[in-house]
């Protein structure tokens, strides 16, 4: 049997700012985020399952990315946890429901990976995490691929 790719697409609103940066994201701001979540594996041979012929269900996987990222950043402000953001995060949190506190800066490359541990644990016996993609906007995004983090 031979080895398949499945990829689905989701997107999320969602406003981060990079502390202390140089620029311009240093600002609170948001992305209409785009997330591509490419898994690999072998169909299912057995007939008489329920699955067979599938690598995994795309509503199993969208369960998943659902619970693991969309749900958790959809319309957030995704803040790195940090001494010099705890009096703005204690602010924000009395007014807003929506804040994520992160052990990382929230640049999309540190989003990926955080996403890939979070998905990759999910993932049924036989399936693999192959590659993450992330478009912070329509011209500029991020990819993560398995290969690249063994």
């Amino acid at each position: 049997m031979a080895t398949i790719r499945l990829t689905k697409e989701f997107s999320f609103e969602a406003a981060h700012a990079l502390e202390e940066y140089d620029g311009a994201c240093r600002e609170i701001h948001g992305h209409s985020y785009r997330l591509f979540v490419t898994v690999k594996g072998r169909p299912c041979a057995d007939e008489s399952h329920p699955k067979c012929g599938m690598v995994m269900d795309f509503g199993d996987l969208k369960r998943i990315v659902g619970e693991e990222v969309v749900s958790r950043l959809d319309h957030a402000f995704v803040l790195r946890r940090s001494p010099a953001n705890e009096a703005l995060a204690r602010l924000l949190g009395e007014r807003f429901h929506r804040l994520v506190e992160v052990d990382y800066q929230p640049t999309c490359e540190n989003m990926l990976a955080d996403f890939a541990a979070r998905i990759a644990r999910r993932l049924p016996a036989g399936v693999e995490l192959h590659a993450l993609r992330l478009h912070e906007t329509a011209t500029s995004f991020a990819e993560w691929y398995a290969e690249d983090n063994r």
